[in-house]
């Protein structure tokens, strides 16, 4: 923290980086400066300000599972509302959470014109804490109050202008706050605590109550509206309730997760082992190899980036299907203004479609979205070898195909790399990027790089049939299709599962992506892994070319293409196939659903963490929150192991081993090790 005095004036600048998150000692510093400039006559006024790009992140987000150390951030804020000189905010680059709170609690706020403010905390399943609930209101009124905290949006500084929330916008911000300064020295100092209630508090509290949402996992919300709805004259009796509902929050799951999602997406851009010294490859041209659905939602993330892109792909028609689908998908976000017409015919003109890979002579990395098949995919590879400069990166979307094979194609297989895309490639935002036995370090760094450039967040994963998410995901089907043989139906699975927090239960997922997909898999497993069998209901729906939405049938009917409905010949298939296979059908509960599915994905996880194909548990989570549409209030299957008691999982596993379909059960020695030790794979975090 540094101070500079400006003659009267007392300038306190926050310094901590990267984001000047008001941890313990940032705030002992600022509740010190703050004591010594009240007792120095020669002081008459107080700026705060922030150092480097952005005046505060917030709190220091680690410190909520930790003892709180004093000065809290609620008491530097009422300590920072009761100093008897004025202190002026100036607010520059974001200001979010608890440096919102704490510009709230100065006398003035001054704003630069590119300045952003916001109270997210929602997002991580809590209320502002430090007396923004309180004061928010007093200042712009509840119902814009509440919006800001409900939503947890950032508003810019002609919105924050406008609301009430600044007092004035500044180009030359550092000078128009000592001015600031100076005047309102003259004046009476304005308390944002000492403002009456909100006219529109009543009125604005009932609205918030009735469009509350009912699909929310978190009280968040909920909590929110309470802490606003119990404000009194007496500012102190409100920011008890607050203060209340805030520890409150934090001890809940959904806030757990969130905050486990939160710090995840930041570990798992860490990749342990490697050297700082590794040299960083700039990728600015981009090639893709197929036109198709993939291959076009992934040119669209590459061009959203600013990347110039080529793809290549033998079919016309394929060709143009791809080009009039970039099209529309960029003149949409012009007509919907999240971009401008300047900005969408730079994307056109960044745009290469060709019929020949000898196109791809100068692109600095070649993302391959062709069939899954190896035959088709070594073509390509043979063939990108001779029309690509030497040191371009090759790298594979497969999802499930061993990219040490695809690698063995090349020459050189140090330059190989898997991307793999989910679908819509250009809104889905993970990227699990595989690392092969030979590929180079260099190439997983760029690969992190280039994650990040196009807006996605990277996750490494080592090689092996379905990588990370798939292979996860296809012992969670088993049990699925196991529950439906035994007495469950779709809707009821697909019911709990959405309930319980999942985007769509897995077979509505099924039949969105496609009955065929699955089908071809199950095939090449009964190949490779007789020991370990389907049930024989999909399939038994596949063969009467029901291969879900594109078919119009699969699980459900879709009589419009896109709305599941409950079909009685697939309840009657079901019925009839445990008839035919002697299995006693069954009330299975919505809790049990849950809790296998759960224990697969947990068991086969832990698995993945034993075999190295994972770096962290975290690595697991994030694959799960970030492309299967496990919700972050859950916090990943590995995060819910910990949360159920790892030796009570390895119980239940042990049980359910002993039971139908045991081999599935068969429990991890990773587990078994965990639970013995009284370790968690938190621990595995670290």
């Amino acid at each position: 923290m540094q101070l500079n005095y400006h003659q009267d004036i007392l300038e306190i600048v926050l310094d901590n980086p990267p984001v000047n998150a008001l941890g313990a000692a940032s705030r002992r510093q600022l509740l010190e400066a703050l004591d010594s400039a009240e007792a120095n006559s020669c002081v008459s006024a107080i700026v705060i300000r922030g150092g480097g790009a952005l005046f505060s992140g917030g709190a220091d987000i680690s410190e909520f599972d930790k003892p709180w150390v004093e000065p809290s951030l609620p008491g530097l804020a009422d300590r920072l509302e009761r100093c008897h000189k004025p202190v002026v905010a100036a607010i520059h680059g974001i200001c979010y959470g608890g440096g919102l709170e704490l510009a709230l609690a100065c006398h003035r706020r001054i704003a630069s014109p590119t300045a952003r403010m916001a109270l997210p905390e929602v997002l991580l399943g809590l209320l502002p804490g430090a007396g923004g609930t309180q004061r928010l209101p007093r200042l712009i009124g509840a119902g814009a109050a509440l919006k800001m905290m409900l939503e947890g949006a950032p508003v810019d500084a002609s919105t924050a202008l406008a609301l009430g929330l600044v007092d004035l916008i500044a180009g030359d911000l550092a000078v128009a706050a000592l001015e600031m300064a100076r005047q309102v020295a003259t004046d009476q100092i304005r308390r944002t605590g000492d403002l009456p209630l909100p006219k529109d508090l009543r009125e604005a509290v009932l609205d918030a109550r009735e469009n509350l949402s009912t699909r929310s996992l978190s009280p968040a919300q909920a909590y929110i509206i309470d802490s606003v709805a119990v404000m009194d004259e007496l500012f102190s009796a409100g920011q008890a309730v607050e203060a209340r509902l805030f520890t409150a929050l934090l001890a809940t799951e959904a806030s757990r997760g969130l905050r486990h999602a939160f710090f995840g997406e930041r570990k798992v851009a860490r990749i342990p082992g490697l050297s700082k010294e590794i040299n960083q490859r700039d990728i600015k041209r981009v090639g893709v190899v197929g036109g198709g659905v993939m291959g076009t939602g992934i040119a669209i993330a590459l061009l959203n980036a600013g990347l110039d892109v080529t793809i290549v792909d033998l079919q016309p028609e394929v060709r143009a299907r791809a080009e009039g689908t970039i099209s529309a998908t960029i003149q949409r976000d012009v007509n919907k203004g999240r971009i401008d017409q300047r900005i969408a015919d730079a994307r056109f003109a960044a745009l290469c479609i060709a019929d020949d890979l000898s196109a791809m002579s100068r692109v600095d990395l070649v993302i391959e979205a062709v069939f899954e098949d190896i035959k088709v995919k070594e073509k390509v590879f043979t063939a990108l070898e001779q029309h690509t400069r030497p040191d371009a990166i090759l790298a594979s979307n497969t999802s499930t195909l061993d990219l040490d094979v695809i690698a063995g194609f090349v020459k050189n297989p140090s330059r190989v790399i898997g991307l793999h895309f989910f679908s819509p490639a250009n809104i889905m935002k993970l990227l699990e990027i595989v690392q092969g036995r030979e590929t180079a370090p260099e190439l997983l760094v760029a690969a992190m790089a280039f994650a990040k450039r196009i807006g996605k967040i990277g996750v490494i994963s080592g090689v092996c049939d379905g990588f990370i998410g798939n292979r996860i995901f296809e012992e969670y089907l088993r049990q699925v299709y196991f529950m439906l043989e035994e007495g469950a139906l779709p809707q009821q699975i697909d019911a709990a599962m959405e309930k319980w927090g999942m985007a769509m239960g897995p077979c509505r997922t099924m039949d969105l992506a496609g009955q065929d997909i699955g089908w071809a898999i199950r095939k090449r497993r009964a190949i490779q892994n007789p020991e370990r069998p389907y049930s024989g209901i999909p399939d038994r729906i596949c063969e009467r070319g029901r291969f879900g939405q594109k078919s119009g049938k699969g699980f459900y009917l879709y009589a419009d293409g896109r709305t599941a409905r409950v079909d009685p010949e697939i309840e009657q298939l079901i019925v009839d196939y445990s008839d035919e296979f002697g299995i006693e059908r069954r009330e299975i509960s919505d809790d049990e659903i849950i809790n296998r599915s759960l224990l697969a994905m947990i068991n086969e996880g832990a698995k993945i963490l034993e075999e190295g194909i994972a770096y962290r548990p975290i690595d697991i989570d994030m694959t799960y929150l970030l492309g299967y549409g496990f919700a972050r209030e859950r916090g990943g299957p590995m995060f819910q192991a910990d949360l159920i008691g790892l030796p009570s999982v390895f119980e239940q596993l042990k049980a359910l081993a002993q039971g139908r379909n045991g081999w599935t059960w068969t429990p991890s020695p990773l587990i078994g090790r965990l639970a013995a030790s009284g370790e968690s794979f938190e621990s595995l975090n670290q």
